[in-house]
């Protein structure tokens, strides 16, 4: 353990770090029983990103479209729609189709995220935008397609199945609570399962979301959403952690950077066959970087967005890295032992 802190501490963007001594240990020691894969590092151009490590792409090879514009009927806590207002807008069929296409045309675009916002009852209606996806599949059969689905039923997920899409995203939330106070949301931990349920028995790739200190910065059903997504046969786990800078002044806090790293200590072990990556929710700052090292050391498959560090990290402790500009949900399942850069084409 000494020996990883060590090297840490000889990293410029990490030297001033402050570091769970009995974590690292934990941490080192688990990579002992569990060598550490290689790494990928996602970089999506649905916003600017520039580090002294890594650079993002100016091509929107990878964007965001949101089929309700800035709007949501929930106006959860954690969010207040303000997650929707950075995606391009296209709340018509038509706009959909002509913006991927002209995308497609000029800046190369390999694939793109639909998301939206939900109705009272987490339900996000894209009935209307499938015959797009359809044909869009059918004129650029390499075009990756990940959707939001929110909650849905069997139905529901062999029509997203059918439209085209490569990867399905929920968020799986693992106390009634929460649910409750901080969506303001009349449904069930059940119904969060039975929708992880439907999607994994269609071809899609399932790649779940957990958010790190959900309940207003507490940890309360983070445990039991790692135990419902260990259940069934997802791709691979997205942990994201909270950010308060999203919600009301004073009504969350910021998890604390240890707990932080337990989390991906204890998702690696449980799913040790999967990929398990950290999205690009994450609050700034030192606490990214003390983050993101954690998510290193913790033997992740995959950072977005990686903080000032985490590829010298990764160096470090013999880690090797691939860079891609897409989201880091589309493509899993990386065996490279080499490091690479993709190009904002690729």
């Amino acid at each position: 353990m000494s020996d990883w802190i060590e090297r840490i501490h000889a990293i410029e963007a990490l030297e001033d770090a402050e570091f769970d001594p009995q974590l690292v240990s934990d941490m080192a020691a688990q990579a002992q029983r569990m060598p550490l894969p290689a790494i990928r590092f996602s970089t999506p151009t649905f916003k600017e990103y520039d580090t002294g490590e890594v650079k993002g792409c100016s091509k929107n090879s990878f964007p965001a479209f949101s089929i309700t514009g800035s709007a949501c009927g929930l106006n959860c806590d954690h969010c207040q729609t303000k997650i929707l207002e950075p995606m391009i807008s296209a709340t018509q069929p038509d706009v959909l189709d002509r913006k991927v296409r002209e995308l497609i045309a000029t800046q190369g675009l390999q694939g793109f995220l639909l998301s939206g916002g939900s109705n009272r009852r987490n339900e996000i209606h894209y009935e209307r935008f499938y015959p797009v996806l359809e044909t869009l599949k059918r004129d650029h059969p390499g075009l990756k397609i990940a959707i939001h689905t929110a909650l849905t039923d069997s139905a529901g997920a062999k029509r997203m199945e059918a439209a085209g899409v490569d990867t399905a995203m929920m968020d799986v939330i693992g106390a009634e609570e929460t649910i409750r106070q901080v969506y303001h949301l009349e449904r069930s931990v059940d119904d969060f399962e039975a929708t992880l349920a439907a999607l994994t028995a269609t071809r899609m790739e399932v790649s779940p979301h957990i958010v790190i200190g959900l309940h207003y910065g507490e940890l309360l059903g983070e445990a039991n959403a790692l135990d419902m997504v260990a259940r069934y046969p997802t791709h691979a786990l997205v942990l994201v952690v909270i950010m308060p800078f999203y919600a009301k002044p004073g009504t969350f806090k910021t998890p604390a950077t240890g707990d932080v790293g337990r989390i991906f200590l204890q998702a690696r072990a449980r799913l040790p066959d999967r990929q398990v990556l950290l999205g690009c929710a994450r609050p700034a700052g030192m606490h990214k970087r003390v983050t993101d090292a954690y998510a290193v050391m913790a033997g992740l498959d995959g950072i977005a967005f990686p903080a000032e560090g985490a590829m010298s990290l990764s160096a470090a402790l013999q880690r090797p890295w691939i860079q891609e500009h897409s989201c880091c949900s589309i493509k899993v399942g990386m065996t490279r032992d080499v490091v690479q850069v993709r190009s904002c084409a690729a």
